[in-house]
């Protein structure tokens, strides 16, 4: 017998029912991802075997190529599963029937990636490949859904505690990021493949288990048919687009260098130093001399310990694993530059969305300059200290809280209220495009069309990135975009230096703490964040200034 589920917010001033098991799954969902993620470029390159058993390791090329192709589509499917989610299924529904693909795409990772474990049967390539597109399948129809669907919850009178939600889901994203990028290498290193990829199978099946014991206590929304794509494409939504797409097309590049801190980078810190001798930390966390000189995997190893007593115990910090300096990073920097960062550029110049995302790609071209100081050394024959790649992430990263986390509050703010979701899954299409940018150029080099070997592979990326941020400078200043936040909004030029505090303006919601890591919190604030009336004169057109 079917059951009728409520279909709008329960009528409280607290926390509306439901949130706790949506948190849950953000958690569980988020570490299975990123658990995965981390190890990805390393088994391609380490570990893959042909059906046999014998080797079959990918060139750095291939795998950067794989790599970029994964998340390109996973970030390309937000679009149409928030359209599907909207017209035909409903949120719930949507999330239910894809998280169950995203499932089982984890686990033909698990199942297949081990000839041992198939009995030869099964060529782990393609097992890879079929796992991986499940998994992109899955996590982009759903990653526009979920966030949109904590909104749905929220009514007229609570929905000052939205802001307190999206915090907690800020905290989750990072979190399961940090943890399972810290954790996820070491199971591989120890246990292989199919356990590495396992057990993100497993955190992702909690997360969906989690998700639908929920179900009696959440508001579901009807889908709204056809009235959908009348609503999202009207001549004034299409005008909106088109405005932001001059935004958005140089946006990509800074993807194409961020995310390759989950393929280049982690191959480039295996060839840097990255073991230190101590005495004080337990012996599971750490290892002896003598057996990291013994494991091939060890890149380095025996060059490094060479003089090093065999017995002593040495902490090696695993490639995969500098990944989750960025997360750990970004909690430390989201009230940094909030309360420090900001204000005081802010009281240099006016500091507007579009030059904070400016300033942001500088700082990514930057963060890839220190990287390719790092791979001069390399290639000189040196083992760089890993802290250099630290460095590198910092700034890098820097760089990510200015572009990411404004690009998802100045695309919400020059939305049109039909088009907040459309519009927030549009600006996952320029990480699309720069993963597309990734798979292109290393396709061309396993082609041997390019010849980009060692620093040059990072001088082709930084000059990309530099030209990028030179031309996005004269066309942020032709910017011109209607704010829609309140009953009514206006036009604003706010590039560059053209942004002008003198005319009447609505000031634009302030996305949540949540979208900080990655792009991932897609909110559709639009369905339960109150409008705020419109301020005086005086007041930024662009926003608060000190609102990342």
């Amino acid at each position: 017998m079917a059951t009728q589920y409520r279909e709008t917010p329960v009528d409280t001033d607290k926390m509306p029912p439901g949130i706790g098991f949506i948190v849950g799954n953000e958690v569980a969902e988020r570490f299975s991802y990123y658990g995965m993620r981390a190890i990805l470029y390393t088994f391609m390159t380490k570990w893959l075997t042909d059906a046999a058993g014998a080797d079959a390791h990918m060139t750095d090329a291939q795998a950067t190529e794989a790599v970029g192709y994964f998340s390109s589509l996973l970030y390309f499917l937000p679009l149409v599963g928030g359209l599907v989610a909207d017209a035909l299924l409903g949120k719930y529904l949507t999330i239910m029937l894809l998280s169950v693909i995203y499932c089982l795409g984890h686990f033909v990772l698990a199942l297949t990636l081990n000839p041992e474990f198939t009995g030869g049967l099964i060529e782990p390539k393609y097992g890879l490949f079929v796992g991986l597109g499940l998994i992109a399948v899955g996590g982009g129809f759903i990653k526009s859904c979920v966030s949109a669907h904590v909104g749905d919850q929220f009514g007229a009178r609570n929905s000052g505690l939205l802001g307190r939600v999206y915090g907690w889901f800020y905290f989750s994203i990072n979190l399961g990021s940090t943890v399972s990028t810290l954790l996820t290498p070491k199971l591989l290193d120890w246990y292989g493949p199919d356990v590495a990829f396992g057990v993100p199978g497993v955190l992702m099946l909690i997360a969906t288990i989690a998700f639908w014991l929920g179900r009696y206590r959440y508001a579901h929304v009807p889908p709204k048919g056809t009235e959908t794509f009348r609503e999202a494409f009207s001549p004034e939504g299409r005008k909106a687009l088109a405005n932001l797409a001059l935004v958005y097309v140089f946006i990509g590049m800074f993807w194409a260098l961020f995310d390759q801190t989950a393929s280049r980078w982690v191959g480039q810190a295996e060839q840097m130093d990255r073991y230190y001798v101590v005495e004080w930390m337990p012996d599971w966390a750490t290892d002896s001399a003598a057996d990291l000189i013994a494991d091939e995997k060890a890149v380095g190893a025996a060059e490094i310990l060479a003089n090093v007593d065999p017995d002593a115990r040495v902490f090696a910090v695993l490639e995969s694993q500098m990944q989750a300096v960025n997360p750990a990073l970004v909690m430390l920097y989201i009230p940094l530059f909030g309360f420090t960062v900001y204000p005081l550029l802010n009281s240099l110049f006016k500091l507007t969305y579009l030059r904070k995302m400016g300033i942001g790609m500088f700082l990514a071209a930057g963060g890839w300059a220190v990287s390719l100081y790092i791979q001069t050394r390399i290639d000189a024959g040196e083992r760089p200290d890993i802290m250099w790649q630290v460095l590198a992430y910092a700034i890098l990263t820097a760089g990510e809280i200015m572009v990411s986390i404004t690009g998802l509050e100045f695309s919400y703010a020059h939305a049109p209220k039909a088009m907040k979701s459309i519009i927030l899954a549009c600006w996952l299409l320029t990480v699309s495009i720069g993963n597309l940018y990734i798979a292109g150029v290393n396709r061309l080099i396993s082609m041997e069309v390019l010849e980009l070997r060692g620093a040059d592979y990072y001088w082709f990326w930084l000059w990309a990135m530099l030209g990028t941020a030179a031309m996005f400078v004269p066309a942020a200043m032709l910017f011109r975009g209607k704010v829609y936040i309140g009953e009514d909004g206006g036009e604003e030029p706010v590039g560059f230096d053209r942004a002008t505090a003198g005319r009447a303006t609505a000031e634009p919601e302030p996305m949540s703490e949540g979208a900080a890591r990655d792009r991932d919190v897609v909110s559709d604030a639009d369905a339960a964040a109150p409008h705020r009336p419109r301020r005086d004169a005086s007041d930024d057109p662009d926003g608060p200034a000190s609102n990342g």
